[in-house]
């Protein structure tokens, strides 16, 4: 039941943005921290960014450079990713995830990768030089 549908991500020059979207459905969106992730072929999923249940925190993995800001709508049920001044380096699937519990959530970054689940496909963005 729980679905998380990401969409917004295409082809975009390098230095341009895109806004990344999450709808989730099949559970109490409003109980849960979200967090976006990525992936190339051959890496492991790599943490971006989280925000709590209400928005009211966000927490961002030590590697960027600002270029990233989470957000969230709840009621919409729906996560966003902001992603400024694009690289290839950038160029990924990028997914919505929710957290493995729900109720209050507490950033930890040795433990980032397991408190998150993504049920989604995904979205491709790719970053043209």
């Amino acid at each position: 039941q729980v679905q998380l549908v990401e969409s917004g991500g295409g082809l975009v020059e390098a230095g341009g943005s895109l806004r990344l979207s999450c709808t989730a459905s099949g559970f109490a969106f409003d109980t849960y921290a979200m967090a976006w992730f990525r992936q190339v072929p051959g890496k492991e999923r790599e943490f971006i960014a989280a925000v709590s249940r209400t928005g009211s925190s966000t927490f961002y993995a030590d590697s960027e450079k600002g270029r990233f800001t989470i957000s969230r709508d709840n009621v919409k049920n729906t996560v966003y990713l902001q992603i400024g001044y694009l690289r290839p380096e950038d160029t990924a699937v990028y997914y919505c995830a929710r957290a493995v519990y729900d109720g209050r959530y507490i950033y930890i970054k040795s433990t980032v990768q397991s408190d998150f689940r993504a049920w989604g496909q995904g979205t491709q963005v790719t970053v043209s030089s």
